[in-house]
């Protein structure tokens, strides 16, 4: 059998893996809109978002108490330790294969259902933390997705109607700067939310093999979460920034900035409740709202629907891998 600490290092490992494919999938996202309308280059804005996302991550730990406590009841699960090790690897083979087909699913939603059947698979519904799933996940994956369109179509509505009626060349040109100012903004509140999702399943793991009196995250668990999660960014997540930046309908500047501000605060108003939403899906649904109101054909529908189906997916199909990888290893005598 594999030695404990053994075991949590490989649990610590495959946590940052999963880290890494999520840069892959959400990181990409944050930096598609200044990128696909040319706002920065490709290297000058991964430069950008990786400081930021660093800077995010360290500025709370609302978001990581919430993955770490408010899933599974930490004292419930406290003898399972590979119970955190299913849930990864849920996670990781969700995101890899949303990935290869260059859909921006949620790692949120892959890493919370592989949390959510693992817990299952090991206490029953006992385990869960219902009150705090249905507060902090099953409402924010509906409210969400809405807020990020509503906000996307009223921050351009009000654009259109002050600006973009004047001369369109001279409001793109003067929006230029400013959507380089709302992708640090939003680049700083998605480390806020999405880097510290790790962060909180790395402690939950802590706290079961008995490293850390109780879930909470060391220094050293933000800065490894924030890096690697800003080089899976730099490494596989053009993909998705080609989805998001011109399948879904091809973005001018000033469309960048108002997807950038309603992205924001959304995310940033989560991140301050300790919501661990899908950054993935308020970011395509400002895409969507923002899109919407130049006019409703200039948004591929199509794309839409396919992402939609991505989404309603990602949850149940990740807790069912969850609950067969936890099966699996407990059949394998790992952890025991």
């Amino acid at each position: 059998m594999p030695d404990i600490s053994l075991l949590l290092i490989a649990i610590v490992a495959v946590a940052l893996l999963f880290d890494f494919t999520n840069g892959m999938h959400d990181c990409a996202n944050v930096i598609s809109t200044v990128v696909s309308t040319k706002a920065l280059t490709p290297q000058a804005a991964v430069v950008m978002t990786v400081s930021l996302e660093l800077l995010g991550a360290l500025l709370g730990s609302h978001v990581a108490a919430t993955l770490g406590s408010g899933i599974v009841h930490p004292q419930f699960v406290s003898g399972s330790r590979i119970l955190v090790l299913a849930a990864l690897f849920a996670a990781v083979f969700w995101n890899l294969v949303t990935w290869y087909f260059g859909i921006p699913s949620s790692s949120s939603h892959a890493l919370i259902g592989g949390l959510i059947g693992s817990g299952l698979a090991y206490g029953g519904f006992e385990a869960l933390n219902g009150p705090s799933i249905l507060a902090k996940v099953v409402i924010p994956i509906v409210a969400a997705p809405l807020l990020g369109f509503l906000v996307g179509f009223l921050v351009m509505g009000l654009i259109t109607a002050f600006f973009w009626h004047r001369n369109r060349t001279r409001c793109n040109n003067a929006f230029r700067k400013m959507q380089i100012v709302g992708a640090m903004f939003m680049a700083t509140t998605h480390g806020m939310n999405d880097a510290q999702k790790t962060m909180g399943i790395i402690a939950l793991a802590l706290f079961t093999f008995g490293e850390i009196p109780e879930v909470s995250v060391p220094l050293w668990v933000k800065i490894s979460c924030a890096g690697v999660m800003a080089l899976g960014m730099g490494s596989g997540g053009w993909k998705i920034i080609k989805t998001m930046g011109t399948k879904i309908f091809k973005m001018e500047i000033v469309h960048g900035f108002a997807v950038e501000t309603a992205a924001t605060l959304v995310i940033g108003g989560a991140s301050a409740c300790g919501m661990p939403i899908s950054t993935t899906h308020v970011i395509t649904t400002s895409i969507f709202g923002v899109g919407a109101v130049q006019r409703v054909s200039a948004v591929h529908w199509g794309v839409a629907g396919n992402l939609v189906m991505a989404w309603v997916l990602t949850l149940p199909i990740s807790a069912a891998i969850g609950w067969a990888c936890y099966m699996l290893l407990k059949f394998l005598g790992v952890g025991s």
